[in-house]
């Protein structure tokens, strides 16, 4: 379900002068959803408390013209688990998808993808993060306890049982969802898809309703990896290669022609 819930982003941001710390802070703090803005401009650090997804926190600091990178989330309670996917697939079809263990029967999962038709688009954990054969190979919805299909509210569903997600006109969802199945120490090292089609929830009489929501092929998908929460990442530089967060930062994603949103060294 959707939720209004906050939570706690860390972002590195590129500042060398008060003027920076004062156009960040004014970006971010006459924004409805954002509670607290705490900026560091030693550590080129903000920590922000908001309802917003990660992504909409992230264009707000860099609409003062500010480089910025995702570098931990949390809730302010103790840490019981993050993780992050990635995702590709057909065509433009990308994202960034988020979970946080707010509590053990609470996990938020904070998105956004672009590349979608305008419209609803079914969202689902996937038992392997096996994608040797694209997303085909991700086999079937994540489903530990042998149940139908069914939507993030029922009872009878499977626990990677997400929804929908919903395409605006310009082909981006953006999201945070509340699910009280979802364990991220479960998912960890599975993939999440997202598929062409609306999601019936299992509501209907087609004969995959109870099955996968007949939510049509699998547009993107991507390997739900542990990520860092609050003040857990410190490096800025790139162990795999050696590049700063920033250069990482601005690399395009393979074959896609765009900005990497956030670098696996930021994730780690």
């Amino acid at each position: 379900m959707e939720t209004g819930r906050s939570a706690k982003l860390e972002f590195a941001v590129q500042m060398t002068c008060d003027s920076c710390v004062d156009a960040v802070r004014s970006a971010l703090e006459r924004q409805p959803g954002v509670q607290e803005v705490q900026v560091d401009l030693g550590k080129e650090q903000v920590l922000v408390e908001a309802s917003l997804t990660a992504q909409e926190v992230q264009q707000l600091i860099e609409s003062t013209g500010r480089r910025a990178v995702l570098k931990g989330i949390g809730s302010g309670q103790p840490d019981l688990g993050s993780a992050v996917a990635m995702l590709s697939g057909c065509g433009m079809v990308q994202g960034v998808v988020r979970m946080l263990q707010l509590s053990p029967e609470r996990c938020l999962i904070d998105g956004t993808i672009d590349g979608l038709k305008p419209g609803p688009h079914g969202l689902h954990v996937h038992h392997l993060g096996d994608l040797t054969n694209d997303c085909f190979s991700c086999g079937e919805h994540y489903n530990p306890h042998g149940k139908h299909h069914g939507g993030p509210e029922d009872s009878e569903r499977h626990v990677g049982d997400l929804g929908n997600i919903l395409a605006g006109p310009d082909g981006r969802a953006s999201f945070r969802l509340e699910d009280t199945q979802l364990k991220v120490w479960d998912v960890i090292g599975r993939s999440l898809v997202v598929d062409a089609g609306e999601d019936d929830l299992g509501k209907a009489d087609h004969p995959l309703s109870k099955v996968t929501g007949n939510s049509g092929e699998r547009l993107a998908c991507g390997i739900i990896a542990r990520s860092a929460s609050l003040f857990q990442n410190t490096k800025k530089i790139c162990a795999c290669d050696g590049v700063t967060l920033w250069e990482e930062r601005d690399r395009p994603i393979a074959g896609k022609g765009r900005q990497n949103p956030d670098p696996p060294s930021a994730n780690l």
